[in-house]
């Protein structure tokens, strides 16, 4: 169990900057996702005319896109809800994600937390589900307060 009451939350910005830290550690498996397709892309387009195209072409987007949801969601809730509570952004900044009452994050908390950041917390207009990281006493947005999770700072 961490302390809570001590430990300083991790604000808006310091989180938007792990954030983009995580999105180039993502850009990695997702380029060589998008790759693949490409090569699949290239190699049916040459074996078969534009009519038999259409199907391959639409299950092999599909299967893309669900593996790069697979991939996003793996990382984020794997490494959250491991010991260091923490993805590489995170960690590379002293930030560690834990429940409200300072115990580690479980897999589907963690998973339950992501899924909330990426379709729950963007249908608030203008990103205030994600701003109210800046103004909120403890510094929680709203996938934070849905998961009742906190931020922390932890070194």
């Amino acid at each position: 169990m961490v302390a809570v009451e001590g430990a300083p939350p991790g604000g808006f910005w310091i989180r938007f900057v792990a954030y983009m830290i995580d999105a180039f550690v993502l850009l990695v498996p997702g380029t060589i996702l998008i790759g693949l397709f490409i090569g699949f892309i290239v190699l049916i387009d040459e074996s078969t005319d534009d009519e038999e195209l259409a199907a391959p072409l639409i299950v092999g987007g599909l299967l893309t896109a669900a593996a790069l949801i697979v991939v996003n969601w793996l990382y984020e809730a794997l490494m959250t809800s491991s010991p260091r509570g923490a993805t590489f952004g995170k960690m590379a900044l002293g930030l560690r994600i834990v429940r409200a009452d300072g115990a580690q994050l479980s897999f589907g908390r963690a998973t339950a937390r992501h899924f909330a950041k990426y379709m729950v917390t963007p249908m608030v207009p203008l990103a205030i589900g994600y701003i109210m990281a800046a103004f909120t006493n403890r510094k929680r947005a709203l996938h934070d307060i849905l998961a009742d999770t906190l931020v922390i700072r932890s070194s």
